[in-house]
């Protein structure tokens, strides 16, 4: 597998980063994980607008879907005056309503699925394209899921955006790649069930024993330095802060 991180930013774009978008490509087939503000511009720089296969969200928060509004757009309104075929969406329950009320003054009731065709998550296993993807909750004040995808013996856990939870060392045991939120700072902020800080995930990283732990969604008011170190502390593998078009092979 592929990983291209499209954006990384947590909360709101930075000057660097557009928010939470991750292009996973597996034998010539394009998920998009997540869809945040500012990814669909940056994901041009990867791929082509009509490229991908399937979207995966962890979440309905703004910062992880809210460029599904650009998108229906360029899928409604194609050029060449075609109507793209639906393209699968894999979403908690109410991502059509909850879109459709986000962009307004859509051209009728139900033109998002004439575009997409929304796919209600729930917990456990299921495929998309070549892919085994499996879904569980964490914790966050909306449904949100951590996944754990897996292709030709090789392993990718997200965590999406949870506080610390069972579940995600579940999800991670064992993963290649670990792709886990720190957007908070190890002795700043304590709000539970929200977000972890770089020491959680580097704990959460340890209990699963990962190969690789990659920090993600840093707001640009967290200090990403800080956050490494507390990770690298709580974690003796390899750890790194991930980057807007930073690639792995998984």
């Amino acid at each position: 597998m592929k990983l291209t991180v499209v954006g990384c930013s947590g909360s709101f774009p930075s000057a660097e980063s557009s928010c939470s978008s991750y292009l996973l490509e597996a034998d010539g087939f394009r998920l998009l994980i997540d869809m945040g503000n500012g990814a669909l511009g940056d994901l041009q720089r990867h791929t082509g607008l009509y490229d991908l296969d399937a979207i995966l969200l962890s979440h309905l928060h703004a910062d992880h879907c809210i460029d599904l509004c650009g998108y229906f757009v360029v899928r409604y309104y194609c050029p060449d005056g075609s109507r793209c075929a639906p393209l699968p969406v894999y979403a908690p329950p109410g991502a059509e309503s909850r879109l459709a009320a986000a962009h307004g003054d859509l051209p009728h009731p139900g033109a998002l699925a004439e575009v997409f065709d929304f796919q209600t998550l729930a917990p456990g296993s299921f495929r998309i394209g070549p892919l085994t993807v499996t879904a569980a909750p964490v914790k966050h004040p909306v449904d949100a899921y951590g996944f754990r995808i897996e292709h030709a013996g090789r392993t990718l856990t997200y965590s999406g955006d949870t506080g610390p939870c069972q579940a995600l060392d579940e999800l991670a045991k064992g993963s290649d790649l670990f792709l886990c939120e720190s957007s908070f700072t190890d002795g700043k902020e304590a709000i539970p069930d929200l977000h972890l800080n770089g020491r959680e995930a580097g704990e959460h990283a340890s209990r699963a024993g990962v190969g690789r732990l990659v920090l993600t969604h840093i707001p640009p008011w967290t200090d990403s330095d800080a956050s490494l170190r507390d990770a690298q502390a709580a974690f003796d593998g390899p750890v790194e802060v991930a980057k807007s078009g930073a690639v792995y092979e998984v």
